[in-house]
């Protein structure tokens, strides 16, 4: 029996519309698992992250389970670096409530990448000493995980304070716990000054990272004027080879959400993913 591709969406990637019409969307595309970051698709439900009611996890919860669709990432992408220390603990309250009600959603794993010290690039966040600060952040989080029985998936991203496989690595090792997991993102990992290594980057992260990496995200890239540019999937430059081979024989089942791909190059995208996967 050969292993199908278990190709699923951010939700907020198709706009903020109806609940109906997008669970409409998801149907006709054959997407049965999302990543859904309340806000971002339904913001009109979230009077603040922090005070997201069971009523409404359960509302939303419900109505993707009546659907057949499952949320493999309940998005919570706040910034647990923030040098503001009640920013940061007002970040840590909202990610705590989304642990907590994670169940109500249908979700088991909440997503997050580390955010920044500053505003857009600063190499500030490349300090041991923020990295540090991202360590203490993240052991927080999963002891509140643990309490309820989900997990914590942190994304790295190239200008964040967790930028390398290497320090992930060290993320892991240093909170060896099963509900600290990976949602890895070949794109995020890539910059105009080693795009061309991209091969012996992806082989590392998924050597290196193995079963603690629960989810893949898909987003491809180019590099236009010395900066990183998102494109549809199939249109850049990212090898996603290996990623499939990886997805198919090696971790069988796992999900892969596509970002960043919009509804006009999503059929073609998907076709393009799955002729891939066939032939790996």
């Amino acid at each position: 029996m050969t292993i199908p591709l278990h190709l699923g969406i951010r939700a907020h990637d198709f706009g903020q519309i109806p609940l109906t019409e997008l669970i409409g969307k998801l149907q006709h595309y054959q997407l049965p698992h999302i990543q859904f970051a309340l806000k971002k698709s339904f913001p009109q439900s979230v009077h603040s992250l922090a005070a997201i009611s069971p009523g409404t996890a359960a509302y939303y919860g419900q109505a993707f389970r009546q659907a057949g669709i499952h949320i493999s990432v309940l998005g919570c992408y706040v910034n647990i670096v923030n040098t503001d220390p009640l920013a940061r603990a007002q970040a840590l309250s909202e990610f705590s409530t989304h642990l907590r009600l994670a169940r109500d959603f249908g979700a088991s794993l909440v997503g997050t990448e580390t955010g920044s010290v500053g505003q857009g690039y600063t190499e500030d966040n490349f300090t041991e000493e923020v990295f540090q600060e991202v360590i203490v952040s993240v052991k927080s989080m999963v002891a509140e995980a643990e309490r309820f029985g989900v997990t914590v998936g942190i994304e790295a991203g190239l200008n964040h304070p967790l930028h390398t496989i290497p320090l992930i690595r060290r993320l892991l090792d240093a909170i060896p716990s099963g509900n600290l997991q990976v949602i890895l993102d070949c794109a995020n990992l890539m910059s105009p000054a080693n795009y061309l290594q991209q091969e012996s980057i992806v082989a590392e992260a998924l050597e290196q990272l193995g079963n603690r990496i629960a989810v893949i995200h898909l987003k491809d890239f180019v590099v236009e004027d010395g900066k990183i540019r998102i494109v549809p999937i199939g249109q850049g430059w990212l090898d996603f080879k290996p990623i499939l081979h990886y997805m198919k024989y090696q971790r069988p089942h796992i999900h892969g959400l596509m970002e960043s791909t919009s509804e006009a190059y999503l059929q073609g995208s998907i076709a393009f993913l799955q002729q891939l996967y066939e032939e790996a």
